[in-house]
């Protein structure tokens, strides 16, 4: 058996990290300012449901930094300790703000509750004119940062997208509990914190819709099926190639890994393996630019089994 493999010298594009950065910095400067408005608002306008609001808005600070982070941990190139490079640093950027998603909703949610059997003033009307600014400004983001995240395949920057999403339902969940609380008049003021509740359960389910490909991608889970049937395609149109009989692809950041096992005539030299095994690996990268690099494993090709005896 032969194996060859080699890890070339590779260094991602500063446009990727740029445009990024740029989506990523947008949303942290507009979650500042929201934030803001939101706690003004909530406490001034006796608002909960602006204050749950504005709390998942300082969450979205947060994250916003902790993506910031980690994008630039992942552009670093392979080192001595990290020849595979640096890309994990973006799922498990997503995980942490995943996670931070989920420990906002269950604050909001306690707190919301808790507050359900003290003395409530209803909202001021304003506070609805607030909300349906930041309802527009939200959405806007979302759909920006999301094309972007989609554009330079990152799952943190797609993490922090639908941060922007979830904070735009969790302003329609505020609207519509001081809608309720202010038509309804006396003895519907609860509904201010009822919708508090409903930002949380919405909260929740983005930060664990999130969290789930972020822990699949950290376990090395394979990518879709339709990407490893493309590389053993492939791999077959190599000339000499008799077979692949084992592909496995993971994920490092927006790029793949591919471990595959070859098969050739028994019979050929070391040298003609060697080269195949190379084509095999330009033929995949040039084809695919999201395979970084292909580790590939020679084997000789198993003669066929006859399930017929052969005749006396």
């Amino acid at each position: 058996m032969f194996l060859c493999a080699a890890v070339n010298n590779f260094r991602v594009p500063s446009a990727r990290l740029q445009r990024s950065l740029r989506a990523t910095f947008l949303g942290l400067a507009a979650n500042v300012v929201l934030t803001a408005a939101k706690f003004l608002a909530g406490i001034f306008g006796h608002s909960q449901a602006l204050i749950a609001d504005a709390v998942e808005s300082l969450a979205d600070i947060f994250s916003s930094i902790i993506v910031w982070r980690g994008l630039v941990v992942a552009e670093t190139p392979p080192d001595e300790d990290h020849p595979y490079g640096h890309g994990k640093a973006e799922p498990i950027a997503a995980a942490i703000v995943s996670v931070m998603l989920l420990l906002a909703a269950v604050w909001i949610a306690f707190t919301a509750l808790h507050l359900l059997k003290e003395p409530r003033v209803a909202p001021s009307p304003w506070t609805l004119v607030l909300l349906i600014a930041i309802i527009v400004m939200k959405e806007t983001l979302f759909r920006f940062v999301l094309r972007e995240s989609e554009t330079v395949a990152s799952s943190a920057v797609q993490t922090d997208a639908w941060h922007h999403r979830s904070d735009a339902v969790t302003s329609a969940a505020a609207f519509l509990g001081i809608g309720i609380s202010l038509v309804g008049g006396n003895g519907y003021e609860a509904a201010d914190n009822w919708g508090a509740v409903a930002a949380a359960a919405v909260i929740a389910w983005n930060g664990w819709h999130l969290l789930v490909p972020a822990m699949n991608e950290l376990m090395d889970r394979s990518p879709d099926r339709e990407l490893v049937e493309q590389i053993r395609r492939v791999a077959g149109t190599i000339r000499g190639v008799d077979g692949v009989e084992k592909c496995f692809v993971r994920k490092m950041g927006y790029q793949f890994f591919v471990d595959m096992h070859v098969e050739v005539d028994p019979q050929m030299t070391v040298k003609n393996s060697h080269r195949i095994g190379h084509e095999v690996k330009n033929k995949v990268r040039s084809e695919i630019p999201s395979v970084r690099d292909v580790l590939i494993h020679i084997e000789p090709l198993k003669p066929a089994i006859n399930s017929r005896p052969a005749t006396p």
